[in-house]
């Protein structure tokens, strides 16, 4: 974990909820150039965890040599944080149509119940909660968007799921676009 990159230097962080193309947006940052870093499970979010009960930068425990996050929820949620903690920092909200997301986790939440049964899932991601999951959507989409209301230029939100593609996201961090296809992970499935 040995980096000689400052730890403290601006990020990319992609602050959508899970089910909005955060693997697909993971991937294309990857084929940028940008060392990216996707979900991780429960050892991630409990390494976030620990540097926010120790009131240390959130990224304190994570590999200092990786330059963007997504999927990963105890940042996701604490992206005012995030913004005070590593000022520079460029903000991704990854959105898609809310029925199309509900439908998404859904389906989601069912693979993972038919995994358990099968003793190959032991997380916690296991009830269908649709007015929870509309409450989240509503709350996180509305503190973002309040949050950077007065600074469009770090924040970009993004619906790759309706064709947002390499114009907006290499326009958004100031990076060439690429003349490779843009990738669409999980696409027809669950756009993780």
């Amino acid at each position: 974990m040995a980096s000689d990159k400052d730890p403290m230097r601006p990020r990319i962080f992609a602050i959508g909820l899970n089910k909005t193309g955060t693997t697909t947006l993971h991937d294309a940052l990857n084929l940028l150039g940008v060392e990216s870093f996707h979900w991780g499970g429960p050892p991630i979010r409990l390494k976030v965890e620990q540097a926010l009960e120790e009131g240390a930068p959130l990224l304190t425990h994570l590999d200092p040599a990786i330059d963007a996050f997504s999927d990963i929820e105890a940042l996701s949620r604490n992206y005012r944080l995030l913004d005070e903690q590593y000022p520079g920092s460029h903000f991704i909200l990854t959105l898609r149509p809310l029925e199309k997301w509900l439908d998404s986790r859904r389906r989601h939440v069912e693979r993972n119940q038919e995994k358990k049964a099968r003793g190959e899932y032991d997380g916690a991601f296991l009830e269908v909660d649709e007015p929870k999951w509309r409450r989240q959507w509503e709350r996180h989409l509305d503190g973002v968007r309040s949050y950077f209301a007065d600074r469009p230029h770090d924040l970009l939100e993004i619906d790759i799921t309706a064709g947002g593609g390499w114009e907006p996201l290499c326009h958004f961090l100031n990076i060439p676009v690429p003349e490779t296809p843009f990738p669409w992970s999980n696409k027809g499935s669950t756009a993780s």
